[in-house]
């Protein structure tokens, strides 16, 4: 689908040293940076009990996105899971919980950004307004 760069290699990397490294507690709250981020820049949020790692990479004129999911009260990391998915110009991705929360990322013109998009939003087709 796509290869994995040196950099999204070591956005990986630093996003399981957060998880958990550092010694910190996985049930203090993440520091949220809900974007819009350019190519290998991480957003960092949480959507009901989980919290979530997302970073892409341009794949022409496509995001090249990664998903690190964990729950939030996992202290030994151990429940993180990640997935990859190549998305369109404007095109989202919902993450939902358990917990019937829900958050979208959208891919931006020629993969030029990712950014979070709230699901009030969205028209019944699943596309931002």
């Amino acid at each position: 689908m796509f290869a994995l760069s040196k950099t999204a290699t070591c956005a990986a990397l630093g996003t399981f040293v957060v998880i958990g490294g550092l010694g910190l507690s996985a049930r203090a709250e993440p520091v949220q940076r809900l974007g819009p981020v350019g190519p290998n820049d991480t957003i960092s949020a949480t959507v009901g009990s989980k919290g979530f790692f997302a970073w892409y990479e341009p794949d022409g004129g496509h995001c090249g996105l990664h998903v690190v999911m964990f729950n939030r009260d996992d202290e030994s990391g151990a429940s993180a899971v990640g997935f990859r998915i190549r998305l369109n110009a404007h095109e989202i991705v919902n993450i939902d919980s358990s917990y019937d929360k829900s958050v979208g990322l959208q891919c931006g013109d020629h993969a030029e950004t990712l950014r979070i998009v709230d699901p009030s939003t969205w028209i019944a087709a699943g596309a931002a307004q």
